[in-house]
């Protein structure tokens, strides 16, 4: 009963559901989440369902470069990582969302849950070693495509993890890390007591704000603009990366 279209054009397929609609960086394909009936899940592109059917399946992405569909999807209670209907990842998890991949599509992140109401990151389905109670989410790559960071929720209180290693300091809420070009520098715009400050490579800026907005990197990495409001004042800085990092 239900299709799908990609610039007005629909595809031929009916299905009993269809979700999450994610269209191919060349503009020209669409893939999606699709039901069979009251019981079978798997995903579809351009129309045409992978020949395999699961308990369920999540929303899929595509390969940068290659163009293969990616997917997470649940076989005999556990979840696995499937591209073009095929199992991609030998490790299995309670839960497996928000895949990603890094700019040249060589490596591939998801949150996980290795287990139950344990989360974490896995690269290329490795997990990390660190996990978090509550939640975990803002995968970011760096630009290079080889340092990942994340946010996790532990205890109501958030932190930063990079390759692995969970930051010391943690806010009430903290937004999603920041890279700098050459990807060995992380910012992130955080929230403690009401105030608000940026954390850099896990060391805080001493300057409080009624209100700010996320950093931005200069290109050679060295500075940082910080856009704030100061006793109801907006103000924009720029300062070197080296007054936070020391």
């Amino acid at each position: 009963t239900f299709s799908a279209a990609l610039d007005g054009r629909a595809w031929e397929s009916r299905f009993f559901n269809v979700w999450n609609l994610v269209i191919s960086p060349s503009g020209r394909h669409l893939a999606a989440e699709v039901r069979l009936n009251l019981y079978d899940y798997t995903i579809a592109v351009d129309g045409n369902a992978w020949g395999q059917t699961y308990n369920c399946v999540w929303a899929p992405c595509f390969h940068p470069v290659s163009g293969a569909v990616v997917a997470p999807v649940r076989m005999a209670g556990k979840w696995a990582m499937a591209a073009d209907g095929q199992i991609i990842w030998p490790q299995r998890f309670v839960q497996l969302w928000q895949q990603c991949f890094n700019a040249d599509g060589s490596k591939l992140a998801a949150i996980v849950a290795p287990a139950y109401g344990r989360w974490t990151v896995a690269v290329d389905g490795v997990p990390w070693n660190v996990t978090f109670g509550q939640m975990v989410t803002d995968l970011t790559f760096s630009p290079d495509g080889n340092h990942l960071a994340a946010l996790g929720k532990d205890g109501n209180q958030w932190r930063v993890a990079v390759d692995g290693k969970v930051w010391s300091n943690a806010g009430d809420m903290v937004w999603q890390p920041v890279f700098a070009p050459d990807g060995l520098t992380v910012a992130a715009k955080l929230e403690k007591d009401g105030q608000y400050t940026i954390a850099v490579n896990d060391r805080l800026w001493q300057q409080r704000c009624d209100m700010m907005w996320d950093p931005a990197f200069s290109a050679d990495g060295r500075q940082l603009l910080i856009r704030c409001v100061e006793n109801g004042i907006y103000k924009r800085r720029i300062i070197p990366v080296s007054t936070i990092t020391g």
